[in-house]
Protein backbone atom coordinates (compact mmCIF):
# COMPACT_ATOMS: atom_id res chain seq x y z
CA UNK A 1 0.00 0.00 0.00
CA UNK A 2 1.08 3.63 -0.52
CA UNK A 3 -0.04 6.86 1.44
CA UNK A 4 0.31 9.96 -0.40
CA UNK A 5 0.15 13.27 1.87
CA UNK A 6 0.09 16.69 -0.27
CA UNK A 7 1.09 19.80 1.10
CA UNK A 8 2.06 23.47 -0.16
CA UNK A 9 -1.59 24.63 -0.82
CA UNK A 10 -3.50 28.07 -0.57
CA UNK A 11 -4.83 31.45 -1.42
CA UNK A 12 -2.25 33.21 -4.08
CA UNK A 13 -3.27 36.35 -6.22
CA UNK A 14 -3.26 35.90 -10.19
CA UNK A 15 0.70 35.87 -11.81
CA UNK A 16 1.53 34.53 -7.95
CA UNK A 17 3.49 31.19 -7.71
CA UNK A 18 2.86 28.44 -5.17
CA UNK A 19 4.71 24.68 -5.01
CA UNK A 20 2.95 21.90 -4.01
CA UNK A 21 4.93 18.82 -2.34
CA UNK A 22 3.64 15.23 -2.16
CA UNK A 23 5.67 12.63 -0.03
CA UNK A 24 5.12 9.21 -0.90
CA UNK A 25 5.11 6.43 1.89
CA UNK A 26 7.28 4.42 -0.86
CA UNK A 27 9.11 4.59 -4.10
CA UNK A 28 6.48 4.15 -6.58
CA UNK A 29 6.72 4.08 -10.33
CA UNK A 30 4.48 6.69 -11.80
CA UNK A 31 3.22 9.90 -10.23
CA UNK A 32 1.07 12.82 -11.24
CA UNK A 33 -0.65 16.20 -10.52
CA UNK A 34 -4.64 16.19 -10.87
CA UNK A 35 -7.10 18.75 -9.77
CA UNK A 36 -10.80 19.08 -9.78
CA UNK A 37 -12.61 22.70 -9.40
CA UNK A 38 -16.18 22.67 -8.06
CA UNK A 39 -18.83 21.60 -10.29
CA UNK A 40 -15.96 20.09 -12.78
CA UNK A 41 -14.25 16.44 -12.90
CA UNK A 42 -11.33 15.66 -12.16
CA UNK A 43 -8.30 16.52 -14.46
CA UNK A 44 -4.73 15.59 -15.14
CA UNK A 45 -2.48 18.75 -14.97
CA UNK A 46 1.42 16.85 -14.82
CA UNK A 47 2.67 13.33 -15.05
CA UNK A 48 5.88 12.45 -14.38
CA UNK A 49 7.25 8.68 -15.18
CA UNK A 50 10.52 9.36 -15.92
CA UNK A 51 8.94 11.30 -18.77
CA UNK A 52 7.45 15.13 -18.26
CA UNK A 53 3.47 15.65 -19.63
CA UNK A 54 1.44 18.47 -19.31
CA UNK A 55 -2.22 19.45 -19.63
CA UNK A 56 -2.43 22.42 -22.52
CA UNK A 57 -3.53 24.73 -19.70
CA UNK A 58 -1.08 24.70 -18.06
CA UNK A 59 2.12 24.40 -20.36
CA UNK A 60 4.66 26.74 -19.59
CA UNK A 61 3.41 27.68 -16.36
CA UNK A 62 3.67 24.80 -14.56
CA UNK A 63 6.60 22.52 -13.98
CA UNK A 64 6.48 18.68 -12.37
CA UNK A 65 9.62 17.59 -10.87
CA UNK A 66 10.43 14.49 -8.48
CA UNK A 67 13.14 13.44 -5.97
CA UNK A 68 12.91 10.01 -6.01
CA UNK A 69 15.34 9.68 -2.96
CA UNK A 70 12.85 11.31 -1.04
CA UNK A 71 9.66 9.38 -2.80
CA UNK A 72 8.34 13.21 -3.44
CA UNK A 73 6.98 14.91 -6.51
CA UNK A 74 6.17 18.61 -6.77
CA UNK A 75 4.89 21.29 -8.42
CA UNK A 76 6.31 24.60 -9.38
CA UNK A 77 3.16 26.31 -10.53
CA UNK A 78 3.86 29.55 -12.15
CA UNK A 79 2.08 32.42 -13.40
CA UNK A 80 -1.33 31.63 -11.73
CA UNK A 81 -4.82 32.22 -13.19
CA UNK A 82 -8.17 32.43 -11.10
CA UNK A 83 -8.95 29.29 -13.35
CA UNK A 84 -6.22 27.46 -11.77
CA UNK A 85 -8.19 27.20 -8.73
CA UNK A 86 -9.38 23.66 -7.63
CA UNK A 87 -8.14 21.13 -5.16
CA UNK A 88 -5.14 19.48 -5.87
CA UNK A 89 -4.32 15.63 -5.75
CA UNK A 90 -1.33 13.72 -5.92
CA UNK A 91 -1.85 10.36 -7.78
CA UNK A 92 0.48 7.06 -7.62
CA UNK A 93 0.59 4.14 -9.59
CA UNK A 94 2.26 0.83 -7.81
CA UNK A 95 1.97 -2.42 -9.30
CA UNK A 96 -1.03 -1.26 -11.27
CA UNK A 97 -2.72 -0.48 -8.43
CA UNK A 98 -3.52 3.66 -7.99
CA UNK A 99 -3.13 5.41 -4.86
CA UNK A 100 -4.99 8.98 -4.45
CA UNK A 101 -3.81 11.77 -1.72
CA UNK A 102 -5.98 13.34 0.20
CA UNK A 103 -5.71 16.68 -1.51
CA UNK A 104 -4.85 20.08 -1.11
CA UNK A 105 -6.68 23.76 -1.72
CA UNK A 106 -5.49 25.92 -4.32
CA UNK A 107 -7.31 29.57 -4.49
CA UNK A 108 -6.39 32.20 -6.94
CA UNK A 109 -7.65 35.25 -6.74
CA UNK A 110 -8.31 37.87 -9.12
Amino acid sequence: QVQLVESGGGLVQAGGSLRLSCAASRSVHSMGWYRQAPGKERELVARNNGVATYADSVKGRFTITRDNAKNTLYLQMDSLKPEDTAVYYCNADYYGLVYWGPGTQVTVSS
